[in-house]
């Protein structure tokens, strides 16, 4: 029998699983990102660092994909990737960036936007080395974004860079490590029903000062 075309429109689901009030957001923004952070990892999220990296090209061209996030802290949100990739292009162009976490299983979204900088160097080599070997052959294999012929051309890459450094050290590759995105602005999304979601944005005023604002949904 042929397979009945799927009704896009009407896919729904309403989001009954929690509210949010003002009074139950963390001044810092960081901290209430790490509180619900922890409540995504406590609830055995597959990837629950995964996220979405938006950038733009000097054109104003949008362009987006995952990426995993490694770090956290009061300076931002750490990522690491190819420098010479579409990405690392982009973000030297127009070093802006924003990010979105989306947990269905909680019903919850983050966005965040901001100015992005590369990590330091030893912070690049301190993750690197902290990576399986198979990923550190990889950094080296990969020319991220590039066309390539076929899989065998990356299978053969991948050859030649393990047998290069067959039992010695993987060295941080100087294409490869880390970027910062310092937030000027995170989102908190809690889906609600009848699609009136609570939605809490807070903006950066200062140093250290965030302002806190309802949106409508």
């Amino acid at each position: 029998m042929p397979q009945q075309p799927l009704d896009i429109a009407a896919l729904r689901h309403d989001y009954v699983a929690h509210g949010l009030r003002r009074a139950d957001l963390d001044p810092d923004p960081i901290k209430q990102f790490g509180i619900w952070f922890g409540e995504a990892a406590a609830a055995q999220i597959r990837d629950v660092n995964a996220m979405t990296l938006a950038t733009a090209a000097p054109d104003g061209a949008p362009s987006a994909r995952i990426v995993l996030l490694k770090a956290i802290s009061n300076r931002g949100f750490v990522f690491f990737t190819n420098y010479l990739s579409d990405k690392g292009r982009q973000l030297e162009a127009n070093p802006r960036a924003a990010l979105c976490l989306f947990w269905v299983q909680l019903e919850r979204q983050i966005r965040i936007e901001g100015a992005v900088e590369k990590t330091s160097r030893d912070e690049s080599e301190e993750y690197f080395r902290s990576r399986p070997l198979g990923s550190r052959l990889g950094a080296w294999t990969s020319r991220q974004s590039e066309v390539i012929a076929n899989r065998d051309a990356l299978e053969t890459q991948l050859a030649e860079v393990t047998s290069e450094y067959e039992g010695s050290d993987v060295p941080l590759p100087a294409h490869w490590g880390g970027y910062r995105v310092k937030p000027s602005s995170v989102e908190f999304w809690q889906g609600r029903t009848n699609r009136l979601h609570d939605r809490f944005r807070y903006t950066r005023e200062g140093e250290g000062a965030w302002r806190i604002d309802r949106l409508s949904p």
